[in-house]
Formats: structure tokens, C-alpha cells, sequence
């Protein structure tokens, strides 16, 4: 296996994805790739993926990997070197077997992962996932006694402008096929015209739809200028200790924005304003809500999540894998049938019509002088 081509590298994969080109190697540190990494380097149709971390640690099954290799993207770990010390954006890299090279010299060992060997290692993990629930419930009831006043109304939530009194309100996360349910759900949104709430990324999901976000709410780190500046509201989520990194940002860009000092993730946080508000109704799109999907942000419990969906349980509706349970299709009948009861009330006029029947009569005639019979 050889194949020669730049790098774009980064530590963070959704920082890498906004700069790499198609045909380039994607070179990162994400231990237990997520499908949502998989899925944004295979749109942007990198060569292959060299991975500095175990991109199946073993813990849990996460099916990144096997997305890449069902897309034929090329993916190795990092067996030996520290690729991050060594080369930066731009630079033509080797990867000769199992040796990846610069300028003809070696600065690394890879470990090629196969369709057999992602399927072997996800195996594994199978195995593990006993153990890893046990770890993530003691870890949520833990975190939901210390955080119980997430839930019991303790927190101090910042005044906005944007008025969601009895009315419903779109929670949009930039999560696992979050672009099929909003094409599922779009007529919904066109017809009731909720309030948009982007939480960071949402907020580009919701541009793609040709949708502007009334609110983006988040910590700012994978939300784009332009997002940014086109939004009504600017909510930057704080540590409990009212830190804010994501602040600074917003300041750069000359553009105001309220801080929410709040435990737990800032999509909980969005169902807790829109609940605040009193909205009528709360609708997810994206939103991570399973053992699987905590474990793939970095996350040993989802304590935040669990409390605030307790509260917010009766307004919500969530609409993740909404596109899996319904999908709408024309079939080649459907089209068929259509054009032929559209045919039906044209002939029934051809019928009832005297001028129609007149006229029909005169291109007949026409006709047979014409072919002189």
C-alpha cells in the first residue's frame, strides 16, 4: 500500500475539518473516532486518516472506523513517532506499507486498520460495554446529586431579547444525522416558523437550510464567524465559576454576547432557557441522549442531561432519528399514476367540448387534404 499526498493536521478534529481539502491526509488525536468526525472526513473526501490515538480504544464500540473504511478511506494508528512535532500543513508525506515518510525518511510507524481489524477490535469492545455502563450510571447518579440544582431552579439564566412566551421553540445540535432529520422536519419549520436555537455548530446546520439562528448558545468552539454574525443573540456558555473562554471571541468579532455560567453541556443548558422562556414546546434535533453518545464527547456520565430532561420532559419532543422511523419517496408508479389522473379530466373535456370536438374535426380534415386521401 503506497500513497503520496499533503497533510492538514490537527489535535482536534472538528477544528481540521473547516481547513482540509479533498485528497489530502487528515492527521489528528481522537481516541474512539466518532461517527460524526467519521461522517465530516468523509465529506470533505480525505485520501486517508492517520490517527495519533487508538482510534478503537476498546471501551466502547464507536463506529467512526467503520464508516471511514464502508467510504474506503484509508485509516492507520500511530504506532510509533510523534507526528505533531514533526510536520506541519502542507508538507507531501509517504506512506510506503506500514512507514509513513518525509522527504524519503521515516517518521513513523503505522498499524493499518483493515475492515477485518476494525471488526475484531469493535468485538472487543462489545464485550467491554458492561463494564463501561456500570462506570457511566455510578458516574451519572454521582454527578446528578452534586448538580441537583441544575434542575431545581437555582441557576441564574441571563435576560435575552428574543420572546419565546407560548411559543415553540427548534434546539438544533450538530449531532449524528442531524442534516436527515431537519430535511425531515423542514416543512414543520417552514409552516410554524419556531425559534431557532443553534447550539454552537447547530447554528451552521441551521445556515445550511437556509435558516438564520434567532440565538446561538454554546462555548463558541466550532461555531463560524459568519454564523456568528448573522445571528439575533449570542449566549456563551460559563463554567459554574462563571469562566468563559468563549467569550474573548465574540469580543474579537465586535459582537455582544450574555453568559450562562451552567454545569453540564450547552445543549442542556438551551432546553433550560427555552423552558425558562415559556416555551410551548421544545424540539431537538441532534441532541446526544444515550450512553454512546456521551462517551463519544469525552463525557463518563450525562448527569445534566438526564436532570434536565426530567424538567423539561413534557414540552420536548426529540427529533433525532426522525429521519430513520420516516422517509418520504416517489416511486416511479406514484409518478405514473399522478400523470395519468391528470389526464383523466383533459380527456373527459376532449369528450364534453363542442368547440374542442369542432376544432378536432378541422385538423382532421386538414390533415386528409394534406395527404391527399
Amino acid at each position: 500500500m503506497e500513497m503520496k499526498a499533503p497533510v492538514k493536521l490537527d489535535k482536534k478534529t472538528k477544528n481540521l475539518i473547516g481547513r482540509i481539502n479533498e485528497g489530502e491526509i487528515a492527521i489528528i488525536d481522537h481516541s474512539d473516532i466518532d461517527e460524526v468526525a467519521a461522517n465530516s472526513l468523509i465529506t470533505r473526501r480525505v485520501a486517508a486518516v492517520i490517527n495519533c490515538s487508538k482510534s478503537i480504544s476498546g471501551r466502547y464500540p464507536n463506529l467512526g472506523p467503520s464508516l471511514l473504511k464502508k467510504s474506503n478511506v484509508l485509516l492507520f494508528d500511530v504506532v510509533k513517532g510523534n507526528l505533531f512535532n514533526v510536520l506541519k500543513d502542507g508538507d507531501i508525506v509517504e506512506i510506503r506499507r506500514n512507514e509513513l515518510l518525509l522527504d524519503n525518511t521515516t517518521i513513523a510507524t503505522l498499524e493499518s486498520l483493515s475492515f477485518d481489524k476494525v471488526n475484531d477490535l469493535l468485538e472487543l469492545a462489545e464485550q467491554n460495554i458492561e463494564v463501561e455502563l456500570e462506570k457511566f450510571i455510578d458516574n451519572t447518579l454521582t454527578y446528578a446529586y452534586e448538580e441537583k440544582n441544575f434542575i431545581l431552579g437555582k441557576l441564574v439564566i441571563p435576560k435575552i431579547e428574543t420572546n419565546m412566551n407560548n411559543k415553540q421553540v427548534l434546539v438544533v445540535v450538530r449531532g449524528q444525522n442531524y442534516q436527515e432529520d431537519l430535511q425531515t422536519i423542514f416543512p414543520y419549520i417552514k409552516e410554524m416558523k419556531p425559534v431557532l436555537i443553534g447550539v454552537d455548530g447547530g447554528g451552521d446546520a441551521l445556515l445550511e437550510f437556509g435558516l438564520i439562528p434567532d440565538i446561538i448558545i454554546g462555548d463558541m468552539d466550532s461555531v463560524s464567524d459568519r454564523c456568528l454574525t448573522l445571528c439575533k443573540e449570542i449566549i456563551v456558555h460559563a463554567y459554574p465559576n462563571g469562566d468563559a473562554p468563549g467569550i474573548d471571541r465574540i469580543k474579537r468579532l465586535g459582537l455582544h454576547g450574555e453568559i450562562f455560567p451552567a454545569p453540564g453541556t450547552s445543549e442542556d443548558i438551551a432546553m433550560l432557557l427555552a423552558y425558562d422562556q415559556g416555551a410551548d414546546l421544545i424540539v431537538a434535533v441532534g441532541t446526544h441522549s444515550n450512553m454512546i453518545d456521551f462517551l463519544e464527547k469525552g463525557r463518563k456520565g450525562m448527569s445534566s442531561t438526564f436532570l434536565v430532561r426530567l424538567k423539561v420532559g413534557s414540552k420536548l419532543i426529540d427529533a433525532k432519528g426522525v429521519s430513520k422511523l420516516y422517509k418520504s419517496t416517489m416511486k416511479i408508479e406514484h409518478v405514473v399514476l399522478f400523470f395519468i389522473a391528470a389526464l383523466i379530466p383533459i380527456i373527459i373535456l376532449l369528450f364534453i367540448s363542442q368547440p374542442i370536438r369542432n376544432l378536432f374535426k378541422l385538423l382532421t380534415i386538414r390533415l386528409r387534404i394534406f395527404l391527399g386521401i
